[in-house]
């Protein structure tokens, strides 16, 4: 006689995470994520590829307008690597937060007939934006040997710091703008202009020290993104981070994640309701 199993759905609280049931339900994070990646690119003529022409594309812009013709500094380097290493971190961040904000209300009926840790759904669209970032990696590598540019050891765990550094930044603003959204939907036209304003606000295209004023410098390393940029440049500049600045960054980053989960988890019972 099969052994019954009885579970008992309590109130979230304020738990942070509930491990033992992420651990649970951790092949929704694989059905989730290929799902979206299905859904993202069915009936595309080039599929996987416009992952890695985005920010291809985007190099070539910046690399005509800001490299050539305001000769922005580089730290050393080929402005056209030093815009794309940018460009390549920075995309996790705005496409895992473009799809993690929408998967509270792009996945309402399922919400609406079954339960499971509704977490699994705006860390699956980062998991999604983490894998266009391995797409576009494809083309980082034969841009740097075009532009013999060399590589330290550092990125042996400079590289992996700032993916984990990404997907933190990532998935407490998601998580707390999908809550945010999906009970009030004026944030659907929000987030792309938020999205906007933080890539200007964060030094993807140019260096902090292109800014001449001290507190214009400690506006903009609050970014989220700031310390991941940084180190997944470390190892192509080998400039020294500055370390109060990581700090900072890094902290914007906990305390991302901190509101961000507490708010979804104290919330996330309603989402049936609102959805």
């Amino acid at each position: 006689m099969a052994e019954l199993v009885e579970y008992t759905i309590k109130p979230s609280g304020w738990q942070l995470f509930n491990w033992k049931e992420l651990w649970h339900y951790r092949e929704l994070f694989y059905f989730f994520t290929w799902r979206d990646i299905k859904v993202k690119y069915k009936q595309t003529s080039l599929g996987f590829l416009w992952a890695i022409l985005q920010p291809l594309m985007m190099m070539v812009v910046f690399t005509l307008f800001f490299g050539k013709a305001l000769s922005i500094p580089s730290q050393n380097i080929p402005y056209s690597v030093y815009v794309f290493s940018g460009l390549l971190i920075w995309n996790i961040f705005s496409s895992g937060l473009t799809s993690a904000s929408n998967s509270m209300v792009n996945s309402a009926a399922i919400i609406k007939k079954i339960y499971f840790p509704r977490l699994i759904l705006p860390f699956s669209s980062v998991l999604v934006a983490l894998f266009d970032f391995l797409m576009a990696f494809i083309l980082f590598v034969p841009l740097l040997l075009y532009y013999h540019q060399s590589v330290s050891w550092n990125a042996v765990w400079s590289w992996p710091l700032a993916i984990v550094i990404s997907i933190i930044a990532t998935l407490g603003l998601g998580s707390w703008l999908s809550a945010l959204n999906i009970k009030f939907r004026d944030f659907r036209y929000v987030i792309p202009f938020l999205v906007q304003v933080l890539f200007f606000l964060t030094p993807v295209i140019y260096p902090v020290s292109l800014l001449k004023y001290p507190i214009l410098q400690y506006i903009i390393v609050t970014s989220p993104m700031y310390a991941a940029i940084e180190l997944f440049r470390f190892p192509l500049t080998n400039a020294s981070p500055n370390m109060i600045f990581l700090a900072i960054s890094l902290t914007s980053d906990v305390v991302l994640l901190l509101i961000g989960i507490l708010y979804f988890r104290n919330t996330e019972d309603f989402f049936a309701d609102f959805a």
